[in-house]
């Protein structure tokens, strides 16, 4: 049992990254309000929204089956105060890290309609931080942080976001934003 936690762990943590780089790589595409991979813009909006929800699900069951594993011997603190854990703790520390930052993501998403456009694109841009952040703690923590396939999955994911960002960042972008019909104002 305890190899099968130990395992179930290592996995949605995992796949929970790559997840989330789906869901950061379609956030940042879909801000030309353009269609993307046969899907209009709210087909890949909700992608983005499901890629998001699977990994924070992922999470969830990432930390709980580590937690019940004795070999892992984390404690409930170490979910909450960053870099206070006794195995790795600049590595963990990161890990409890992104976790804080995904449960006030996850919290003010789910409160959209009630915190207003402002502040949830505001917290939003945490995800900018987070994302990295997890990057890190998957390729510093764990039996696998040396494994030549973590460390090709994680350039993937790594590439995957940082081409998405170029192009957001290019001056074509910035065009393609701006193509929408001016309003006329009666006078």
């Amino acid at each position: 049992m305890n190899e099968a936690l130990w395992a179930l762990g290592r996995g949605t943590g995992v796949v929970a990254l790559v997840m989330f780089t789906v869901a950061l790589v379609l956030g940042i595409l879909t801000r030309s309000g353009r269609p993307m991979l046969g899907l209009g813009r709210f087909g890949v909006a909700e992608v983005h929204r499901t890629a998001a929800l699977t990994g924070t699900g992922l999470v969830a069951v990432h930390l709980v089956s580590l937690f019940l594993d004795p070999y892992a011997q984390l404690k409930v603190v170490d979910f909450v105060v960053p870099f206070i854990g006794s195995y790795r703790p600049f590595w963990l520390g990161l890990g409890t890290l992104a976790v804080d930052l995904l449960v006030v993501i996850t919290v003010v998403s789910l409160l959209r309609e009630r915190v207003g456009p402002r502040v949830f694109k505001a917290v939003h841009w945490a995800t900018y931080a987070l994302w990295p952040i997890a990057l890190a703690h998957a390729l510093g923590n764990g039996s696998d942080n040396g494994s030549a396939w973590l460390q090709s999955l994680a350039l993937v994911c790594a590439v995957a976001v940082c081409s998405a960002l170029a192009w957001r960042l290019t001056g074509s972008y910035a065009e393609r934003g701006r193509t929408r019909v001016p309003r006329t104002v009666p006078r």
